[in-house]
């Protein structure tokens, strides 16, 4: 996949002369927060976490979707956190869009550069540091992990999406496919973090409507998205966030690749009683 990018956001603010109108919507159903959206005055600071800052674009919202949080962090040289993780029940997965990023995990360095992937299973001991020398950018969805009796915790994964074949999705000539950082067949996992490819023309051919949510970043390219009974507009730097049953359909627009990153929740029954009982 020669030639893929990776869309990072750099905040500041728009000009005063700018017009309001713009594609921000929140529906009952999906939410669609475009690159505009992130300025400076809706970043977070994070506690113990220094020269970094965050874009947090999906939350547990009760009745929407409730079972992740998805970030866009952005941290300085010689920023980072030596206790990034507040909660130990809660997992996390990482892709690095901008600059390079070394997790630290078991005393052991990962540096990972744009295209890099990181998964850290819960009550692990982790650290995170930009000891590069411009601005890293990366994603970080977290997750409170679900755990079965008689099925480990995953394992930690590093990987890099240059050094994964693409899956393409069957009967579409490799006009659909999916990258994938860990087995979709292993059933520790309750989460997956993979990077969808459409070329130019390609399309999810009909309303998918399902159990999982998910969180859509555009990577790169532009598209129609159908999301419940609406069609929308989306190009790199866009969040699409979905509940579950959403439908959901798409044509890639070219001229080049339209590429997203994937949040869905997986591999487990629907809690009954209420999330989190």
């Amino acid at each position: 996949m020669a030639g893929r990018t990776y869309y990072a956001p750099t905040g500041g603010l728009p000009p005063q002369t700018q017009l309001l109108t713009d594609r921000a919507v929140f529906t009952e159903a999906y939410a669609i927060i475009p690159k505009g959206t992130m300025s400076d005055i809706v970043a977070s600071l994070l506690p113990n976490w220094e020269k970094t800052r965050a874009w947090i674009i999906a939350r547990p919202l009760s009745g929407f979707a409730e079972t992740f949080s998805q970030y866009i962090m952005e941290v300085l040289p010689g920023g980072g956190s030596d206790r990034p993780e507040p909660d130990a029940g809660a997992e996390g997965a990482m892709l690095v869009v901008e600059g390079q990023l070394t997790i630290t995990l078991d005393g052991r360095k990962h540096t990972l550069a744009p295209g890099g992937f990181a998964f850290i299973p819960p009550a692990s001991n982790w650290q995170v540091r930009n000891e590069g020398g411009v601005p890293a950018r990366y994603h970080w969805i977290r997750k409170a992990y679900e755990y079965v009796d008689g099925l480990a915790a995953p394992d930690p994964v590093f990987a890099n999406e240059a050094e994964i074949e693409p899956a393409a999705m069957p009967d579409t000539n490799g006009a659909w496919a999916t990258t994938r950082f860990v087995d979709p067949a292993d059933l520790r996992h309750d989460m997956h973090m993979t990077i969808v490819t459409l070329k130019p023309g390609g399309v999810i051919p009909f309303a998918e409507t399902h159990v999982m949510e998910h969180g859509l970043y555009v990577l790169e390219g532009k598209a129609v998205y159908h999301l419940n009974q609406d069609w929308v507009e989306v190009e790199a730097g866009d969040f699409m966030w979905l509940r579950a049953f959403c439908p959901q359909a798409c044509y890639a627009g070219g001229p080049g690749n339209f590429r997203y990153l994937l949040y869905k929740d997986v591999n487990r029954h629907p809690r009954l009683g209420g999330f989190g009982r």
